[in-house]
C-alpha cells in the first residue's frame, strides 16, 4: 500500500511578490472593474479608486509614525475601513493585527500587550461591547498602544492629516517591503489558555489566496458575496486577497452575517460566489421568502469550517444554483487552506471528504510515533510549505509544539487518505468520542441525523460517563413550525446506526455557541452540558 503522503505539483509557480505589488498589478489590468462593494455602508469603488483610498490611508499612517514591522490593530466587525486597512498596512511593511469582534476587556488588553501594538482602529460598537471604554481602560495598562483611532468619530481626521505625505515618502517605504516579511498577526482560539498570535507572511497569505482562487476559476468578472467576517482568514484572504489576487469584486452584505441581508445582496449585486460555513448556508436556506431571490448569477462559493452535510449540499447545488462549490479545509496556521476540491469533484467526495492537496503543499497523515501511515489508515494531518505561518508571535514554546524541526505543522485533526489522494478529516483528535473502546467520529452520527426530515441543524459532543468513559450527546436544532421528540429521534437511530453510536443525551436548542466566524464550540457544548447533566465529578476524573 501507498504511504498517505501527497504533494501539489502545479504548473503555475508561486507569486514572488508582496500584496501590495500584487494590487498594483491588478490595478494596472482591471483601474475600472469594481474592487469593493460595501451595500451596508453604500459604499462602492473600482480598482483605481480603492488604490488610491488605500494610498490616503498607507499617508495618513506614515503621518502618525508608524514604521516597517510596528503592529497596528483593527478591531471592528466587517466595514470598507478594514478592507483599505488592510492593503494600506501591507504597502508599508507595518503589521496588522485582527481581534476579534467578541472580545472582552480581559482578552483585548492581552493582545494588545502580546502583540505590542502601537496604532488601533476600532468600531465604536458592536453588538452589546462599548468598544471605545474598552480601549479607554486598555490604554491605561497597554504601554505600547500610543493612538486610536474610531471609524465613527475621527477617521476623516485620521486621512486628512496624511495629506502631507509625498508619493516619494509612500514609495520609500513600498521599497523596502519584501515577500516574506510579517504581515499579518491572527490571535486562535486554542482549547485552554490565551490565544496564540499567528505570524503570516506576505508571501504566506497572498498565494493562498490566489491559488484557492485558481481553483474557483475567478477572473475580472467574479463577484464574491463575504459575509464571513474579516478579523479570520476566510474573510481576508479566502475572501479579500482571493478576489484582488484575480482582479474579482469583493461584496460585504453586512456588518455581520444576516441570511436575509445576504441573499438579498447575492441577488441585487449579482454575485457569482458565495461564501460560507454550513450552518450559514442551512440559515440562508431556511429564510421567508427564499424563493424571490434570483440566484441566476451564482456558480461557485467556498464551504469551510466542517464538512457539508449531504441533504445541504444537495440543496444549495439545486435551490441556489451553486453547481461548483468548493470544501476548503485548513486552519489561521496554514494561512488557511491546506486542501480544496476541484470544481467537478463529485457529489460523494464533495461531502465526504476536504478534497485534495493544493498546489506546492505537502501532506502526511501520521501515527502516534511520527510515522507516516499507509493510505487508508488514521492519523494525525500535517501540512508543509509556503503556507506555514512564521510562528506563534512572541511565543517560541508553544510554536515548537506545533512546528517540528522539518517544518511540518502538526494540526491536530485526525485525518484518513484514500488511493485517489482525498482526504477526509474524521475529527479534532480532542473531538473524537471513545465509548467502552469504540471510537466514534461525531461527523459520522451528525450525517446520519440530517436524513431526519424536521432536523435543521445537529451537532454531536462527548460527555463523561463512568460505565464506558465516554457517553455521545446529541444537540439539536428543530425546523421551524415542527415538532421533535427524544422518544421519536431514538426510535429512527434503531437499527439504523450501530447501538454504541446512538445519543443517549439529547438536547433541543434554537442557537449552537459559535465562534465569531461561525465555527460551532465544541468545547462550551460539553462544558454546559456537563453542567446541566451533573457530571462535575465525572468530569474531573476523565
Amino acid at each position: 500500500m501507498p504511504l498517505s503522503y501527497v504533494y501539489g505539483a502545479s504548473a503555475i509557480p508561486l507569486l514572488g511578490q508582496t500584496i501590495g505589488g500584487n494590487l498594483k498589478k491588478t490595478v494596472e489590468k482591471f483601474s475600472n472593474h469594481d474592487a469593493l462593494v460595501c451595500v451596508h455602508q453604500n459604499y462602492r469603488a473600482s480598482y483605481q479608486e480603492f488604490y488610491n483610498q488605500t494610498t490616503a490611508v498607507a499617508k495618513a499612517l506614515i503621518f502618525l509614525g508608524a514604521k516597517a514591522g510596528d503592529r497596528i490593530g483593527i478591531w471592528s466587525s466587517n466595514r470598507y475601513e478594514w478592507v483599505l486597512l488592510q492593503y494600506a498596512t501591507a504597502r508599508i511593511g507595518t503589521i496588522l493585527v485582527n481581534i476579534n469582534p467578541a472580545y472582552r476587556t480581559h482578552e483585548l488588553t492581552y493582545v494588545i500587550n502580546q502583540s505590542g501594538i502601537r496604532l488601533m482602529f476600532s468600531s465604536l460598537s458592536f453588538k452589546t461591547s462599548n468598544y471605545r471604554e474598552m480601549v479607554e481602560y486598555a490604554k491605561e495598562v497597554c504601554p505600547s498602544l500610543e493612538h486610536e483611532i474610531f471609524f465613527d468619530d475621527n477617521w476623516e481626521d485620521f486621512l486628512n492629516n496624511g495629506q502631507d505625505i509625498s508619493d516619494d515618502t509612500l514609495h520609500s517605504f513600498e521599497e523596502h517591503v519584501q515577500f516574506d516579511d510579517p504581515v499579518n498577526i491572527q490571535y486562535t482560539s486554542g482549547t485552554t489558555g490565551f490565544p496564540k498570535g499567528v505570524t503570516l507572511s506576505h508571501h504566506n497569505i497572498l498565494n493562498n489566496g490566489y491559488f484557492i482562487g485558481i481553483r474557483l476559476k475567478y477572473s475580472e468578472k467574479d463577484r464574491v458575496c463575504i459575509p464571513v467576517p474579516f478579523y479570520h482568514c476566510f474573510g481576508m484572504v479566502i475572501g479579500n486577497i482571493c478576489c484582488t489576487a484575480h482582479g474579482a469584486c469583493m461584496v460585504i452584505p453586512n456588518d455581520s452575517f444576516d441570511p436575509e441581508i445576504t441573499l438579498k445582496t447575492v441577488s441585487e449585486e449579482k454575485c457569482t460566489s458565495l461564501y460560507g460555513v454550513p450552518t450559514m448556508f442551512i440559515a440562508e436556506l431556511a429564510v421567508k421568502d427564499f424563493d424571490t431571490y434570483d440566484f441566476s448569477n451564482l456558480r461557485t462559493g467556498v464551504m469551510a469550517g466542517s464538512v457539508c452535510p449531504p441533504e445541504i449540499m444537495k440543496k444549495v447545488e439545486s435551490l441556489m444554483n451553486i453547481k461548483e462549490m468548493s470544501i476548503c479545509y485548513g486552519m489561521t496556521e496554514t494561512s488557511p487552506v491546506s486542501t480544496q476540491t476541484l470544481i467537478g469533484t463529485p457529489l460523494e467526495k464533495q461531502v465526504s471528504t476536504v478534497g485534495t492537496v493544493q498546489d506546492h503543499l505537502e501532506i502526511k497523515i501520521i501515527d502516534d510515533n511520527g510515522k507516516t501511515v499507509e493510505r487508508g489508515e488514521h492519523g494525525e494531518l500535517c501540512t508543509r510549505g509556503y503556507s506555514v505561518m512564521l510562528k506563534y508571535w512572541n511565543d517560541p514554546e508553544n510554536t515548537k509544539k506545533v512546528l517540528d524541526d522539518a517544518r511540518w505543522m502538526h494540526t491536530g485533526d485526525m485525518a484518513v487518505m484514500d488511493d485517489d489522494g482525498y482526504i477526509t478529516i474524521s475529527g479534532r483528535i480532542k473531538d473524537l468520542i471513545i465509548r467502552g473502546g469504540e471510537n466514534i467520529s461525531p461527523k459520522e452520527v451528525e450525517d446520519f441525523l440530517y436524513t431526519y426530515p424536521n432536523i435543521l441543524d445537529v451537532q454531536i459532543i462527548g460527555v463523561p460517563s463512568e460505565k464506558f468513559g465516554e457517553e455521545v450527546m446529541a444537540w439539536v436544532k428543530v425546523r421551524k413550525g415542527f415538532e421533535v421528540s427524544e422518544t421519536e429521534l431514538l426510535e429512527y437511530c434503531q437499527g439504523r446506526i450501530a447501538h454504541y453510536k446512538v445519543p443517549k443525551y439529547w438536547k433541543f436548542v434554537d442557537e449552537f455557541p459559535m465562534t465569531i466566524s461561525g465555527k460551532i464550540r465544541k468545547v462550551e457544548m460539553r462544558e454546559i452540558s456537563v453542567k446541566e447533566l451533573g457530571m462535575d465529578k465525572l468530569k474531573q476524573r476523565s
